[in-house]
């Protein structure tokens, strides 16, 4: 049973979906009353809590298992047989309050369903051919980590580069999947390399207009945003606009115009691409206190 209140920082609602992927098999219910939380709250603590479960669980109760003091009185409530699991936190040397007070510092604690929650998301955004993706694979090495890397090019290598108005809402999607996948793979930092804020740009860019779902979606907030500019060489490939520097800074502007109407905390990223690794790297250190040194992938 997830008991839950509104005034949790989780959402009840995502703590039951990650309980019943972990219980695989069991029957899991949500309890959502608002419910005294210690013995002090109420006198009637224990009829209330008692009652409670009764509603959500009507079949006779066994086992008690718990690794708090409190599990003995809440199995005599219940009628049922205490079992003490690790009181003393030998097997488990955390808790789920150290667990949400310091998330990265107990991240081999975190099952992996549960780390998109908890991960650091830096978004990599700015005009082509301004290294993103070399920059992504960079950092996510340094950081022992994975990325989430632009899928809408192999999606449109399929066409030979050309992005057509369809194709929007196809990349859009895939990204949000890809980026969601990724972040339950991620060491504690997750780099994306593009975000559908970009993805917007580009439709209103080229087609003039943005579906009204993903203009919402790209309002989602990073931890960190890092702007690249447009003062390294531009690269022809086959997925590449606009080669004319008016026209990269025009974007690089719009990019930034967009960064600055949401207030999304980012940083600019200049210099050449030995640089830009190491800026990049340094501000994350700073504004998100995370050493690359000391992300080592748990085990």
């Amino acid at each position: 049973m997830v008991c839950s209140i509104e005034s949790e920082p989780i959402p009840g609602p995502l703590r039951l979906a990650w309980v019943r992927e972990l219980a695989t098999g069991c029957n899991v219910v949500h309890c959502a009353e608002a419910l005294p939380q210690e013995p002090k709250d109420s006198a009637d603590f224990w009829p209330i809590w008692r009652a409670a479960i009764r509603r959500h669980v009507p079949d006779p109760i066994d086992f008690v298992f718990a690794s708090e003091p409190y599990g003995e009185r809440l199995a005599a409530e219940l009628d049922a047989t205490f079992i003490p699991f690790d009181l003393q936190r030998e097997l488990c040397s955390t808790s789920g309050t150290a667990i949400r007070t310091d998330p990265l510092a107990n991240w081999a604690f975190i099952p992996e369903c549960v780390r998109p929650h908890f991960v650091k998301r830096i978004a990599i955004l700015g005009p082509e051919s301004t290294g993103k993706s070399t920059l992504a694979r960079n950092l996510a090495s340094a950081f022992n980590t994975t990325y989430a890397w632009e899928h809408a090019r192999p999606l449109l290598d399929l066409k030979q580069g050309r992005c057509d108005p369809p194709d929007i809402e196809l990349i859009a999607r895939s990204q949000l999947a890809l980026e969601e996948t990724m972040a339950r793979r991620a060491n504690r930092v997750l780099l994306c390399d593009t975000t559908l804020l970009l993805t917007k740009v580009w439709s209103e860019v080229l087609f003039g207009a943005c579906p009204p779902w993903i203009a919402h979606a790209a309002q989602r907030r990073y931890d960190l945003t890092l702007l690249l500019d447009v003062d390294v060489p531009w690269v022809d490939d086959t997925q590449r606009y606009f080669p004319d520097q008016p026209q990269r800074e025009a974007f690089f502007n719009l990019c930034r115009s967009e960064l600055d109407r949401l207030g999304h905390k980012y940083f600019i990223i200049r210099g050449d691409y030995a640089s830009r690794t190491a800026t990049a790297i340094d501000a994350i250190r700073e504004t998100l206190r995370i050493n690359p040194a000391a992300a080592t992938r748990p085990g």
